[in-house]
């Protein structure tokens, strides 16, 4: 058995403490974890090796923490993180398990989100944004009944052109087309989506331009 003969705050970081053992540092653990410690309380070994077990666990949930303080992530991307700063994989896993738990990380209302932002702000093809999410480490299955529900090709191919359409005015014909067709492209729209899209949106801006009269685009 050791004598715990001092708990002092640590320095650095004042949500933590030193734990002195028969008059020496023996560990630093989260003051949630030390909150029953008291000066002159005994610990065994097996005591000691369950306290520094549940510090573990309380530093990679704050870090996970952190990590999802700045937007909402994929379980995949809590692994990846986790994992590059050294936590050991059970306890990654273990981690991730108690987030999930909590419903601060769940993979599909991730991938709901990703794709509303992505068709609010940037809209792209169902073939982008699967391309994207399994980036993020979503499994198809996950994927396929998000795009399905929430995912209007041919709506978004055409809201994205309009937009984009406005950078291109005053272009001829053929230039607008090749333009207006790369772009879409790059957003993952296949030919035939974004062909007949390109042609109406053209038509749109030339009615805007001339007052009804259509230009000729032979």
């Amino acid at each position: 058995m050791s004598k715990i003969t001092a708990i002092e705050p640590q320095q650095k970081n004042p949500q933590r403490v030193n734990i002195y053992l028969d008059g020496e540092f023996a560990f630093g653990l989260a003051r949630f974890t030390a909150g029953w410690l008291k000066v002159g309380q005994e610990l065994s070994e097996e005591k000691i090796a369950a306290l520094q077990a549940e510090d573990a666990n309380e530093m990679a949930y704050q870090k996970a923490l952190h990590f999802l303080s700045y937007r909402p992530r994929s379980s995949a991307e809590v692994r990846q993180n986790l994992t590059k700063r050294g936590t050991p994989k059970a306890l990654v896993e273990e981690t991730v398990n108690r987030l999930q738990r909590a419903g601060l990380v769940n993979d599909q209302e991730f991938a709901r989100a990703w794709v509303e932002n992505r068709n609010t702000f940037q809209p792209r093809s169902k073939l982008a944004l699967r391309m994207e999410l399994r980036r993020k480490g979503l499994s198809d299955e996950i994927i396929q009944p998000v795009l399905d529900e929430q995912v209007d090709e041919e709506a978004l191919a055409f809201e994205a052109a309009r937009k984009y359409a406005r950078r291109l005015a005053g272009l001829e014909w053929l230039e607008f087309r090749q333009k207006l067709s790369g772009f879409l492209a790059r957003r993952g729209f296949s030919y035939t989506t974004l062909s007949p899209v390109v042609s109406e949106v053209w038509k749109e801006t030339r009615t805007a331009d001339d007052g009804g009269n259509l230009d000729d685009k032979d």
